[in-house]
C-alpha cells in the first residue's frame, strides 16, 4: 500500500525533494494514516496541521489534543488553528472548509510549509462523484477531488480505500479518532456514504468505488485539455467579464467558456448549476439584440455580440463626468482608462503613424478672435445628446448611432464627447461635427485621439 502512495505522488509531481509537507491531521483514521505513510516513507520535512473548528465542543478539544499529542510522540512541529465556525453566517460544512483553506493558505504564503497534504480517499472521491452526479453537475464537477490544486493541496491517499487504511491501522495498533457527527444521517453526505453506497455497491457494483474514481480521473483529464485549449479569463476574480458570441457557436466550448467566465466574474461557482449555464447559452442564441439574467451572485447582459458577467454587488451607475481638457493635452476618463489626446498640427506637416483612432477638427473655427484658445470640454454621452457627424446631412442623436454601430450597452455611459461653448464639436468612432471638421483647406488641425490600450475593447470600437 505505501508503494503505490509512492508511485501516485511521484505521478502527480506532489512533493518536490526538500519540501516542506504540512500533514493536515483531524485525528480520524484517513488523516493518521497519511501521517504514518508519509513518516514510513521518510519524508523529512513533515509538520502537523490541525483546525479544530468549535462545532463539537469538548469531543472537538480531544481531537485537538489526540493529534497534538500525535505531533509530540515523533518530534514534529504542530500547527493549530481554531475558529468558531458555527457563529459564521454560512452553510456550516461549507464554512468549515473555508476557515481551513485560508489557513493551510497563510501556511503556505509564510513559508512555513510548501505543500499541505490531505487524507482524501479513493471512498471519499468515489462519495464526491456520486454526490456531483446526484446534483447535476457537469465534467468538471465530476473530476471531483484533484490530486493536486493550484493552491498547494495534494492527496496521497486517492487511490486507497479507507477500508484498507482502517485494516493497515488495526494490524498496528494504531489509534484514530471518530467523529460522531460522520453518523448523522441528517447530513446528505453522510446518508450517501452510510445508506446509498452500500446499497449500490451491493446490488449494482461491488467496485462502484473504483468505477466512481475512474470517472473522476477521465472527467479531470478531459478539464485539463480543454483548459490548455481555450483562452484564460480576461481579468483577474472577481472582474466583470466579456465573452463575444462567436466564441458561443459551440455548446461543448461554450459551456467551458461560461463556466470558466462565472468563475472569473464572481469569484467561485457556487450556487451555479446547468440551468443558470443554459440560460446564458439561450441568451446567446437568441436572435434579439439584448437580454438579461440574475444569476446567483451574478447580473448577466447581452448586448449585441457581446454578453457580460458581472458580480451581483457592483454598482451599474455611470456618474456623469465632464473636465476641462486644453490643447495640446491629454486626459484620462475616469472609470474607463481610456485617455484622450488633443494636438495642434499644421496641415503641411507629414503624415504620421498613429496607435490610436483619431479625426480632425478645425482649428481656425475654435479659436475665438484675438487668438484666444477654445474653451473645450470633456464629458461622456447623456441620453439626448444629438449633433450632426462629418458627411451626414442632418442631425443624428448619439443613441441611433450607437445602435446602427451596435455598442453594447455597457460602453455608452462612459462614451467620450467632447463640447465647444456647450455644442458637440466630436464623438469616439463617430468624429468630428461637420461644422467644424477639417476640410481640404484648412491650415492647421485639432487632432482627437483615443489611446486604446486600456480601453474595454468589447464592441470592436
Amino acid at each position: 500500500m505505501l508503494n503505490r502512495i509512492a508511485q501516485l505522488i511521484a505521478h502527480h509531481q506532489m512533493f518536490a525533494s526538500g519540501s516542506r509537507i504540512g500533514v493536515a491531521v483531524s485525528g480520524g483514521a484517513d488523516s493518521v494514516f497519511l501521517l504514518h505513510a508519509l513518516r514510513e516513507l521518510r519524508w523529512s520535512e513533515l509538520s502537523v496541521l490541525h483546525v479544530e473548528h468549535g462545532i463539537r465542543g469538548e469531543a472537538s478539544r480531544q481531537d485537538a489534543a489526540f493529534v497534538q499529542a500525535l505531533a509530540e510522540k515523533y518530534a514534529l512541529p504542530f500547527h493549530i488553528h481554531s475558529a468558531d465556525v458555527p457563529a459564521i453566517q454560512d452553510n456550516q460544512e461549507q464554512a468549515a472548509r473555508d476557515v481551513r483553506r485560508k489557513f493551510f493558505a497563510e501556511l503556505i504564503a509564510a513559508g512555513t510549509v510548501d505543500r499541505i497534504a490531505t487524507g482524501h480517499t479513493r471512498t471519499d472521491q468515489a462519495e464526491t462523484v456520486l454526490f456531483r452526479i446526484l446534483r447535476g453537475a457537469g465534467s468538471a464537477g465530476i473530476a471531483g477531488i484533484l490530486p493536486v490544486t493550484k493552491e498547494g493541496l495534494v492527496r496521497p491517499l486517492l487511490e486507497i480505500d479507507r477500508s484498507e487504511i482502517e485494516d493497515w491501522l488495526r494490524k498496528r495498533n494504531i489509534p484514530w479518532r471518530e467523529d460522531a457527527s460522520n453518523q448523522d444521517r441528517s447530513y446528505a453526505r453522510n446518508r450517501l456514504r452510510h445508506e446509498i453506497l452500500p446499497l449500490l455497491r451491493e446490488a449494482f457494483n461491488p467496485n462502484l468505488d473504483h468505477t466512481l474514481a475512474n470517472m473522476a480521473t477521465v472527467a479531470r483529464d478531459e478539464e485539463r485539455y480543454w483548459q490548455s485549449t481555450l483562452p484564460a479569463p480576461q481579468s483577474p476574480i472577481p472582474n466583470p467579464q466579456t465573452l463575444p458570441l462567436r466564441e458561443l457557436r459551440e455548446p461543448a466550448v461554450a459551456r467551458r467558456l461560461i463556466r470558466a467566465a462565472i468563475a472569473a466574474a464572481k469569484g467561485d461557482l457556487r450556487q451555479i448549476d446547468f440551468a443558470h449555464v443554459e440560460r446564458i447559452l439561450e441568451m446567446a442564441r437568441s436572435p434579439g439584440g439584448h437580454d438579461r439574467a440574475q444569476l446567483p451572485g451574478l447580473d448577466v447582459i447581452r448586448s449585441f455580440e457581446w454578453i457580460r458577467l458581472v458580480p451581483a454587488n457592483a454598482s451599474s451607475a455611470v456618474p456623469d463626468f465632464s473636465m476641462p481638457i486644453q490643447a495640446p493635452g491629454s486626459v484620462e476618463l475616469p472609470g474607463s482608462g481610456t485617455r484622450i489626446t488633443l494636438q495642434v498640427l499644421e496641415k503641411s506637416e507629414s503624415p504620421k503613424a498613429y496607435a490610436t483612432v483619431g479625426n480632425e477638427l478645425d482649428w481656425q473655427r475654435l479659436t475665438v478672435a484675438g487668438g484666444v484658445l477654445p474653451s473645450l470640454e470633456l464629458r461622456n454621452w447623456r441620453p439626448g445628446d444629438q449633433y450632426q457627424p462629418q458627411g451626414q446631412s442632418k442631425e443624428q442623436k448619439i443613441k441611433n448611432l450607437f445602435q446602427d454601430a451596435r455598442i453594447p450597452l455597457w460602453e455608452r455611459g462612459y462614451w467620450p464627447i467632447i463640447t465647444y461653448n456647450g455644442i458637440i464639436v466630436w464623438t469616439q468612432k463617430f468624429g468630428a461635427a461637420a461644422e467644424f471638421a477639417a476640410g481640404p483647406c484648412t491650415r492647421v488641425v485639432l487632432r482627437v485621439e483615443v489611446s486604446l490600450e486600456s480601453c474595454n475593447r468589447a464592441s470592436g470600437v
